[in-house]
This record gives C-alpha cells, sequence and structure tokens, in this order.
C-alpha cells in the first residue's frame, strides 16, 4: 500500500511539473508508458495467471476430500422374504466422505508441471517484449516530435526568406529593374512555403498527441523537450547477440520445450495412475448403517474413442510447429538485422552528404541572391539555390531521425525498454 502511495505521489509531482514549463525527458515518457499503458497491464495479468495455472496443477499431489449427501423424499425399496420379492416405498437418505490421494501416475502431473513453469518464464518473456516494444514506440514518437519541431523552424526559415525574396521582387519591379513574372512566381513560392509550414506543424500536433495517449497524460503546449536524443555513431551488436538476447526467441524456444513436456505428459496417460483411497458413508433408508474403505486404486484406460491417440498426435503436430516456429522467428530477425546494419551504414553516409551539401547550399544561396540583387541572375537560380539548401536541411533532418529510428529498432529486438 505505501508503494502504491509512493507511485502515485510521484506521479501527481511529475505531473505537477509539467504544468510549469519544465523538460519532458524521453525516459520520463518511457517510465510513465510503462506504468500506464494498458498493454502492460495485460501482460502483467498473464504474468499472474500463469502462476496460478501452476498452483492449480500442482493441487493434484495434494489429497483430495470430496463430500456428498443425498435425500430421497420417496424410493422403492426391493427385498426378498422366503423366497419373494417384496418392495416398498419410504424415504432415505445417505453421506459420504471420499479421501483420494495420487500415489503415482507415470510423471504424467510433473510433466504438466513443468510445462506450465515454461510457461509462466513465456509469459514473463512476452512481458520484456511488451515492455520493449513500446519503450520503441515512445522512443519514435518522441524524436518524431523534435524533428517535426526542427522542421517547423526550417519551413518558417524558408517561408521568411521567399517572403522576403517576394518583397524584394515588387520593389525592383516598381524601380523598372525587374518583370512581373519575378513577383508572382516568388507569391507562388511563398504561397507554398507557407502550406508547407501549416501542414509541418499538423504533423507536429499530431505526434504530440500520440505520445501523450502513450504517457497517459496530456502534454501542454508549453512543455520543452530534451535535445539530447540525437545520437552519435555507437558501436552496434552483432547478430549473435540480437539472437541470444531477444525476448521473441527466448519465448519461441522455450515453447519448444514446453510442447516437449506436454508430449511426455500426453504419452504418460495410457499408463492410468495409481490412488490411494478412503471413504466413510452412513446411509438411513429401511435400514442405517455406515461403510469404510480403505485401499489402492489402479485405473488403466483400455478404450478411449481414440481421444488419447489424437491427443498424441496433436502433442507431436504442436512440437513440430513450435520447432518450426522457432526457426522462421530466426531468419526473419537475422534479415531484419543484416537490413537495419545496412540501413545504418546507409544514413551515415546520408548525413555526412547532406552536411555538407547544407554548408555548400547556403553559400551558394548568399551568392545567388545578392547576383540576383544586382540584376546579374534569374529568379529561377534564386529559387533553384533556396530549393537546393532547404532539401539539405530537411534531408538532414530526416537522415538523423531515420537513423536513430535503425538503433532504437536494435536495441528493442534485445529486449531493452530504457
Amino acid at each position: 500500500m505505501k508503494k502504491i502511495t509512493l507511485f502515485t505521489v510521484l506521479l501527481l509531482f511529475s505531473s505537477l511539473t509539467l504544468l510549469h514549463g519544465e523538460t519532458l525527458t524521453l525516459q520520463d515518457c518511457i517510465q510513465k508508458a510503462l506504468h500506464t499503458h494498458p498493454d502492460i497491464k495485460r501482460f502483467l495479468l498473464q504474468v499472474q495467471r500463469s502462476k496460478k495455472e501452476v498452483d492449480a496443477i500442482q493441487a493434484d499431489y495434494l489429497p483430495q476430500l470430496s463430500f456428498n449427501a443425498e435425500y430421497d423424499p420417496t424410493r422403492t425399496y426391493v427385498f426378498s422374504s422366503e423366497g419373494t420379492f417384496h418392495t416398498k416405498d419410504s424415504d432415505g437418505w445417505q453421506v459420504e466422505a471420499t479421501l483420494k490421494q495420487k500415489i503415482w501416475d507415470f510423471s504424467q502431473t510433473s510433466s504438466r508441471i513443468k510445462a506450465q513453469e515454461v510457461q509462466q518464464d513465456i509469459a514473463g518473456l512476452s512481458l520484456q517484449d511488451a515492455r520493449a516494444l513500446l519503450a520503441y514506440k515512445v522512443k519514435l514518437q518522441y524524436e518524431l516530435i523534435l524533428v517535426q519541431q526542427k522542421t517547423s523552424l526550417v519551413r518558417k526559415k524558408d517561408f521568411k526568406t521567399k517572403e522576403e525574396l517576394y518583397k524584394q521582387a515588387r520593389a525592383l519591379l516598381d524601380q523598372g529593374l525587374k518583370t512581373r513574372a519575378d513577383t508572382t512566381r516568388f507569391l507562388s513560392a511563398a504561397s507554398a512555403a507557407k502550406d508547407n509550414l501549416s501542414l509541418t506543424r499538423a504533423n507536429l500536433s499530431k505526434a504530440r498527441v500520440v505520445l501523450s495517449l502513450y504517457i497517459g497524460e496530456t502534454i501542454p503546449p508549453e512543455i520543452e523537450f530534451e535535445e539530447t536524443t540525437i545520437m552519435p555513431e555507437t558501436v552496434q551488436p552483432d547478430e549473435e547477440t540480437i539472437l541470444q538476447k531477444s525476448p521473441v526467441l527466448q519465448s519461441l524456444q522455450k515453447n519448444i520445450d514446453k510442447n516437449e513436456l506436454l508430449y511426455r505428459a500426453t504419452r504418460a496417460a495410457h499408463f492410468g495412475s495409481i490412488d490411494a483411497i478412503a471413504s466413510y458413508a452412513y446411509q438411513d433408508t429401511l435400514n442405517s448403517y455406515n461403510s469404510t474403505m480403505v485401499g489402492i486404486m489402479f485405473n488403466v484406460p483400455l478404450y478411449s474413442g481414440g481421444r488419447l491417440t489424437a491427443r498424441d498426435e496433436q502433442a507431436v503436430i504442436d512440437r513440430q510447429s513450435a520447432k518450426n516456429e522457432y526457426e522462421v522467428k530466426v531468419l526473419a530477425m537475422k534479415e531484419e538485422f543484416e537490413k537495419l546494419v545496412i540501413d545504418l551504414k546507409h544514413y551515415g553516409q546520408t548525413i555526412r552528404a547532406k552536411t555538407v551539401q547544407l554548408r555548400a547550399a547556403g553559400q551558394t544561396l548568399e551568392v545567388v541572391n545578392g547576383r540576383y540583387q544586382e540584376g546579374l541572375a534569374t529568379y529561377i537560380e534564386v529559387l533553384d539555390a533556396a530549393a537546393l539548401r532547404l532539401d539539405a536541411e530537411l534531408g538532414l533532418l530526416q537522415a538523423n531521425y531515420n537513423r536513430n529510428s535503425a538503433i532504437h529498432r536494435l536495441e528493442y529486438l534485445q529486449g531493452i525498454s530504457k
């Protein structure tokens, strides 16, 4: 109860800090999402359920006590007297208590217990994967907000630049130094830049809304986001590390073990079980008496209509399917890893190229703009230079985002949720 209260206080405190315009960090978002998202709660319940399943199966090793009672308001009793059968209608009642203890079932129950314990491990790995997946989604949305914020600034600067060029063209037109085509083209370019700016701001609002849904609380407009998520080049894990740490692959491997144990339990069902049994009964009908019984019972299923055979075949199919599913996932994960490695190399080259392009495009735009004012360049050259710089700025932002997305995807494959 104290832990719950402390957690509630911490959440309330963090919400109050949001209202005062503080910085919302990526780790804050991840922790909020992991504590409030319904997907995580659902997987936590699955873990708890798997624990109860183990307790339910282990109960088969404990003594089983049952009680039954019967009362008949009217019943026909048959008895013989001097070789003649007679009947009599009367009431009657009886009570009986039975105690049953399993002695040996050829490891059927123990195999089922082990299988359910493996299922409990699978539930834990599924929870780990769900946490890592949610953290991955939060990282993408958080960095998308940063990219959209920076894109918005770039678009705003581009709009201001083209708006200023339009004003310059109008002034030069009034002086008779430029044609009306210059002003019309710059006006069109400024209008397109303004529309792109509006679209970027809309995308920014969408990203904030999605992130707020992940963390379970509204993000006020004055909230700032940390600028430390654009990561430098880092050493990436190799393929073997990804395959070993992946909670999905670990879960599928344990699923193979679980199906093997269930197959053993199904096979053991053919041999039946040996149970100790004791009972006490009291009956009051035409005569009153009690009876007791203590003994050992050996129960072997001789014919079940093909049910046991069908379960054997089903267990074999499930075991083979689990192996195939694991092998398919390994191939898919290897494919995804190789693609991510190739993408990271490509994004690194793109970032370097866009950085150089941005520097050169900025210098070119300054030169072309000066030449245009002196009448030595056309408006087409000015717009081309502006488009080149804009493409470099936006391309650099997108390349950084794509690179970080690939890095976060590799973290998710390893089950990292921070």
